[in-house]
C-alpha cells in the first residue's frame, strides 16, 4: 500500500478505502454508533460526495453497497481491514489508495499495510475525536517522519516506513 492520500490526491483516481463505525441516524451529518437505523442514509457528504469512486467502509453492521450520484458507490464490508484493502486494490485495477480517520491509522500501522502518510494537520479544534496515534509506536513499526512543511491553513507531515521495525 503506498499510503494515506490527502484529501483530493488520488481519490478520484482509485477506490477510496475509509474504516470506520460511524452512521447517521437522521441526516448525513450526524454520525452514530450501532447498527443502521434505517436505509435513508446516503453518505455522509450529502448527495454529490467528492469521491467519484468506488468508497469501502470497515463496519460491523451489514448493509448493501450504497450507489450515490456522481459515480460513488459506498460498499460495507464487515470482514475486516485486509479484505477491505483486497477489494478497493481489484476495484482499483491494481491501484492502492487509503483515506480515512483514527481508526483506520490504528488498524492498518500495526499491520504494516501503509508504506507511506500524508497527515494534514489545521489548527482547529474539534472536539474529542479519534486519536491517531493511541497505542502506537510508529518508531517500532518502522516508520519515520521523512517530510514536514507548515503553512497558515495546516501542518503537513510525511511518514515513511523505512524499516521492518523493532517489532
Amino acid at each position: 500500500m503506498s499510503g494515506v492520500a490527502p484529501p483530493g490526491n488520488r481519490s478520484l483516481e482509485c477506490p477510496a478505502f475509509a474504516c470506520t463505525a460511524s452512521r447517521s441516524r437522521s441526516t448525513a451529518t450526524r454520525p452514530v454508533r450501532g447498527p443502521w437505523p434505517d436505509a435513508a442514509w446516503n453518505g455522509w457528504w450529502g448527495s454529490d460526495p467528492p469521491f467519484h469512486t468506488d468508497v469501502f467502509v470497515l463496519t460491523h453492521h451489514a448493509r448493501a453497497p450504497e450507489p450515490i450520484q456522481g459515480r460513488t458507490t459506498f460498499h460495507f464490508v464487515t470482514d475486516g481491514i485486509e479484505v477491505a484493502l483486497s477489494r478497493a486494490k481489484a476495484a482499483a485495477s491494481g491501484k492502492d489508495g487509503l483515506g480515512g480517520g483514527g481508526a483506520t491509522v490504528r488498524k492498518c500501522l500495526p499491520a504494516r499495510l501503509v508504506d507511506e502518510m500524508h497527515v494534514a494537520i489545521a489548527p482547529v479544534l474539534l472536539g474529542s475525536g479519534e486519536l491517531l496515534y493511541a497505542d502506537l509506536d510508529l518508531p517500532t513499526l518502522g516508520y519515520a517522519c521523512v517530510e514536514h512543511v507548515a503553512t497558515p491553513e495546516a501542518t503537513h507531515v510525511v511518514f515513511r516506513r523505512t524499516a521492518h521495525g523493532l517489532a
